[in-house]
């Protein structure tokens, strides 16, 4: 792999384009993404890649595809829907869950029938069947990426897809449970869910523990806060939960007229805390 230089636009969809040094072509998809690169060619460009069959891991995989495909749920361009979609099809395991992840961010509806096809593949009479816990050729990751595919259906506010999800909160795997505690409080509302996720800040993970922080500030469970200020956790990890409740209520604040309710000042006190 080439060093990668500095990047202009024009340098980085060239550099994607070509097809002879690979590790440019790596390099230019993840930059394009991190600088939101959203021009006609810049779009278009990460499109095609999605379908590149030169980046080739040994394992089977297609590296430029995943990163074109986080990089097209970066740009808040909807022209990228739809070949995001077709990804969900792909062979491999992490293009379908990034695919499923920029999908999310692009927040378009029409994502929602194909992630809950991905899931009823695993469901059977109403309960999880084999295919939602075998993994794929002896790998320990499942065989489809349940975790983004829930957590997308759930800020896409699938609410007619809430009888697919709730069988994975008895799911085996830690993160794809917690998806779906996530996924039903966004779609039902109901603080049972929010609590479960306030159940998981006392584990003895560490790794856990910062997945549940982080699931519950994006879904700005307020009543979590003092949880979340105590959770044995960075505090930066912990702030940016709580970033993340105190902007759910202020938009709360604002619906009701309302300049800084107790639960937001609770909120910025807390946060106060741990700077």
């Amino acid at each position: 792999m080439s060093e990668a230089p500095s990047l202009t636009v024009e340098t980085a969809i060239i550099n994607l384009k070509q097809t002879k040094d690979l590790g440019l072509r790596y390099y230019a998809a993840w930059w394009l993404g991190k600088m939101r690169v959203n021009t006609d060619e810049a779009v278009f460009a990460l499109i095609s890649a999605l379908e590149d069959q030169e980046d080739v891991s040994p394992d089977g995989g297609y590296p430029l595809r995943r990163n074109s495909a986080k990089a097209l749920g970066k740009l808040n361009d909807s022209r990228g829907v739809l070949p995001l979609i077709k990804c969900l099809d792909c062979d491999d395991y992490y293009v379908r869950e990034s695919a499923a992840q920029s999908l999310e961010m692009l927040g378009d509806s029409r994502a929602i029938h194909p992630l809950r096809n991905l899931l009823s593949l695993a469901i059977t009479e109403g309960k999880l069947n084999d295919y939602a816990m075998d993994a794929v050729d002896g790998k320990p990751h499942l065989c489809q990426p349940y975790e983004a595919i829930i957590e997308a259906l759930g800020t896409l506010m699938a609410k007619k897809e809430v009888s697919l999800i709730e069988p994975f909160l008895n799911h085996h795997v830690p993160k794809v449970k917690y998806a779906a505690q996530r996924a039903m409080y966004q779609l039902t509302g109901n603080d049972v869910y929010g609590e479960m996720l306030v159940s998981a800040l006392g584990g003895k993970d560490l790794q856990l523990r910062r997945s549940a922080l982080m699931d519950l500030g994006a879904i700005g469970y307020v009543s979590s806060a003092r949880a979340i200020a105590s959770t044995f956790a960075e505090n930066s990890l912990k702030l940016i939960a709580m970033k993340g409740l105190l902007e759910y209520q202020v938009v709360l604040d604002q619906e009701k007229q309302v300049n800084l309710s107790d639960s937001s000042i609770e909120v910025m006190e807390l946060m106060d805390s741990l700077l």
